[in-house]
């Protein structure tokens, strides 16, 4: 019953600020698809650059719309409203505060997700999306829930999750297999970067939208970085950390 609490809080939430949090998923992303998809008609492995480009915008919408439904507003819950002392007091298990956040975070970025998918619906790409690629989507965007549970415990004030934001999730929407691939980035920077959770979702999602199928590697990945920030966020939680 925990987390279907906590799922009811973000619902609320949602439909309180349906209207914002929709014209907020739209904005960045249609300038991402006009800008670099209409602006720069050019050619990416053979095939129009909208059909590259496609996927990884709709993989970073869910990461930002994720990141951002709980990092923001566990932040403010827990240095301004002090919004814990009542979880900590409640019969909710915090595991399930925990799972409750992720699960609303991630149902959040894939909402975000969905909306430019029905953005380009319209247009002729021949890109597939089916079950597996909402999957690898809501995965993507319970990864950055977790981190973004992890960064509300991290920031001592609230200015600290929009400079986390600008210094780590900006550059990897720019940089993860987003608007170019990451095989590009030469070194062991561009390993690197490949191994992030948004380069995995970006190349899966393309594969799939190309008519291939998902690497089990890449969700092995995203699984892993799932059970690693979640571990963090339990820490956090659980031992009281900066409460």
């Amino acid at each position: 019953m925990g987390i279907v609490t906590i799922l009811w809080e973000k619902w609320v939430e949602f439909r309180r600020d349906f209207y914002k949090i929709t014209l907020a998923a739209m904005v960045a992303p249609l300038m991402y698809l006009i800008v670099f998809g209409l602006g720069i008609q050019t050619m990416s492995h053979g095939e129009p650059y909208l059909n590259f480009l496609i996927p990884g915008v709709v993989s970073l919408t869910t990461m930002n719309g994720s990141f951002n439904a709980i990092a923001q507003n566990l932040n403010v819950q827990r240095l301004y409203e002090k919004a814990f002392d009542q979880v900590m007091i409640s019969p909710t298990p915090l595991w399930q505060f925990i799972a409750g956040q992720i699960l609303g975070g991630s149902l959040r970025g894939l909402y975000a997700g969905g909306i430019i998918l029905l953005l380009v619906a319209p247009i002729e790409t021949g890109l597939i999306f089916n079950g597996v690629s909402f999957f690898v989507l809501f995965l993507n965007g319970a990864v950055f829930s977790a981190i973004g549970v992890v960064v509300s415990f991290l920031a001592k004030n609230h200015a600290d999750v929009p400079r986390f934001s600008n210094y780590i999730i900006m550059p990897m929407a720019y940089l993860c297999n987003t608007f170019f691939s990451a095989d590009k980035i030469p070194g062991g920077l561009g390993k690197a970067v490949a191994a992030l959770p948004l380069s995995q979702t970006s190349r899966m999602i393309r594969s799939i939208a190309a008519g291939g199928s998902a690497d089990i590697r890449g969700i092995g990945i995203l699984f892993t970085y799932l059970a690693a920030f979640t571990a963090a966020a339990s820490w956090f939680v659980y031992k009281k950390k900066n409460l």
